[in-house]
């Protein structure tokens, strides 16, 4: 056998052949593959000490050997390649891009400008929410910094930029409809004062909250990154969203960790101990 390939699948002829035996008989076959194993990593171990003292284009020679590599690999004694860094990046970006896409806005990559510096552009709502430097540093930033830390610097740059102050016009689903109705969604007595109910209506995702006899509703949203809130911790009428750690007062919607992004609420009503949420379709 001259090949990997052939090598790999005489070991995983025999290793189906093992797996048929008895657990005690399988324990001794898996304990004597782990002493060789561990043998032959303390041995290759040792080797390539020597070979980095002596030569390390000879090292380097032995890696190029795609069985050699293999074995050093499964060993852990050289690292895997990485892939190349735009692809990293734009793995990164995948990653928070449904959060982004959840207010209506997104984030591409511009430019990549050696050695340290990433340029995006915030798109869509994203561009001129007032919380587009906390996206920028907690989400982007972060998100890119994890896949790639050679990159210390990420650039948020907006050719185009266009401000939109309107509150509403950071979650709301719905700017393009203008009709709207009331819905039932659940009754008081389902609504929770320590915690929230999450509710799933007409393809819109909704958080209830209880005070007294107060019901507040609100875009299960959390107004950063769009992380669903309904998992958050509630403690004296705040609830904490379980992603990132943004506070929100459930009484107003008000955001306590960046105070011009609250959370965007529905008109609602109660009648016959039914809460009704009015919804724009």
């Amino acid at each position: 056998m001259s090949n990997l390939e052939e090598l790999v699948k005489e070991i995983n002829r025999f290793e189906a052949i093992i797996s048929e035996w008895d657990e005690s008989q399988r324990c001794v076959a898996v304990g004597l593959k782990r002493a060789i194993e561990a043998l032959h990593k303390a041995a290759l171990t040792s080797l390539i000490k020597n070979l980095k003292q002596e030569s390390m284009s000879a090292l380097r020679h032995a890696v190029a050997d795609e069985v050699v590599y293999a074995v050093l690999l499964y060993h852990e004694l050289v690292k895997p390649p990485k892939p190349p860094l735009a692809q990293r990046i734009q793995t990164a970006l995948q990653e928070i891009r449904p959060g982004l896409k959840s207010h209506n806005g997104d984030v591409e990559l511009v430019a990549i400008k050696p050695p340290d510096t990433v340029e995006v552009r915030l798109i869509g709502t994203c561009s001129s929410c007032p919380a587009s430097t906390l996206t920028l540093s907690q989400g982007v930033e972060q998100a890119i910094k994890n896949h790639c830390p050679e990159i210390t610097k990420v650039v948020a740059v907006n050719n185009n930029p266009t401000v939109n102050n309107t509150n509403s016009s950071l979650i709301s689903p719905f700017s393009s409809k203008i009709t709207s109705t009331w819905i039932k969604v659940a009754t008081i007595d389902q609504v929770p004062e320590f915690s929230v109910l999450a509710v799933q209506i007409a393809g819109n995702s909704l958080i209830l909250h209880r005070q007294g006899v107060t019901v507040k509703c609100y875009h299960n949203a959390c107004s950063h990154l769009g992380s669903s809130l309904e998992k958050g911790n509630v403690e004296n009428g705040i609830i904490t969203c379980p992603s990132h750690g943004f506070q929100y007062k459930l009484k107003t919607g008000e955001c306590l960790t960046a105070p011009d992004v609250s959370l965007h609420s529905y008109p609602l009503k109660i009648k016959d101990d039914k809460v009704f949420v009015k919804l724009q379709k």
